[in-house]
């Protein structure tokens, strides 16, 4: 793909509603993903694609998730899947292979599990690092932004990734409900965070496995 196409592709994705957008080359990491190698034996490359929140949304969050953040939560799944579509439309009609992954399908909830990492697509393609969050913390926005991938055949640029940021920011850590939170990305306590997130779903605060807490206090700092 000329770099001039590739361009005016990102451009017309951002002006679609995306708010960062990146590609990379995922041969390495295939094994990881819950899909069937045969299925995307010729996909090596993958397109990111991340969608800010709310803040003022998020703001709304303060001990326990709420209705308007998991409203907000499943629509910008939805524009987010739509716009995969509509990239997965493009590359067909000059030829490539698409294969769209649902922006919020877990295959199994306890371990948090997708078809694939969505962060690790993202921060490969360099839009940003692993939080102590244990999610994808861009410089522009912090964690507030949900990912899409779309995995192809088209030989695309890799990104240039970026080494963990976080910095003298703790404040993940100081909100976290759960207490799962440490100051470093792999001591992140995911069964910790499950159980909360259990917890937030039978007091009925909304019908799914979300929280949003980090993800309100993690925001770029000016």
């Amino acid at each position: 793909m000329k770099e001039d196409f590739i361009d005016n592709f990102k451009l017309e994705v951002l002006n679609a509603g995306a708010s960062v957008f990146g590609t990379t080359c995922i041969k390495n990491i295939k094994d990881k993903f819950n899909i069937s190698k045969d299925e995307i034996k010729d996909l090596n490359y993958a397109i990111s694609i991340g969608f800010r929140l709310s803040s003022k949304i998020l703001d709304s969050i303060k001990d326990h998730p709420t209705k308007i953040y998991f409203h907000h939560y499943k629509m910008v799944n939805m524009f987010l899947d739509q716009l995969a579509l509509k990239i997965t439309a493009i590359l067909q009609n000059e030829n490539n292979l698409a294969f769209p992954i649902p922006a919020s399908q877990i295959v199994e909830w306890k371990s948090q599990t997708a078809h694939l990492s969505h962060k690790e697509v993202a921060y490969l393609a360099g839009l940003g690092w692993i939080g102590r969050n244990n999610l994808l913390v861009t410089p522009e926005y912090g964690a507030q932004v949900r990912f899409v991938t779309i995995l192809t055949d088209l030989k695309l640029p890799q990104g240039e990734t970026m080494d963990f940021n976080c910095g003298d920011c703790f404040d993940c850590i100081e909100t976290c409900p759960a207490q799962a939170i440490k100051e470093l990305p792999s001591e992140f306590d995911h069964i910790s965070c499950y159980n909360k997130l259990d917890e937030f779903k039978k007091k009925n605060f909304v019908g799914q496995h979300i929280c949003g807490i980090c993800v309100r206090s993690c925001r770029k700092k000016v």
